[in-house]
């Protein structure tokens, strides 16, 4: 699995301005957590979508090319930062089993 975090740059007060990916070895997105400003959250799973947020329908490509788009500041984070925002976004959603699938 990789994990990423990206900042996408931009002035829509209804779109993400943080997106944190798990993306698996197939290069599709596994999990998802978006942040909105006003510090609104979603997130998706295969089975789930919460807050408005939904797994990319195509694998999201390469993180260095997705860096070197203006409207992004994209990084490679740990699994343990991409676990904690998980599951910081699933308990303030409501979610009561805020597991991680393993």
């Amino acid at each position: 699995m990789r994990y990423w975090k990206v900042y996408w740059h931009h002035d829509f007060p209804d779109e993400p301005v943080a997106i944190y990916s798990e993306v698996g070895p197939d290069g599709h997105e596994c999990r998802r957590v978006e942040e909105f400003p006003g510090a609104r959250v979603g997130w998706a799973d295969p089975e789930r979508e919460v807050g408005g947020c939904a797994l990319a329908e195509v694998p999201p490509g390469d993180l260095a090319t997705v860096a070197t788009q203006p409207e992004f500041t994209a990084f490679s984070i740990l699994r343990e930062e991409f676990e904690g925002v998980w599951l910081r976004a699933r308990r303030s959603t409501g979610e009561r089993d805020a597991g991680s699938p393993d």
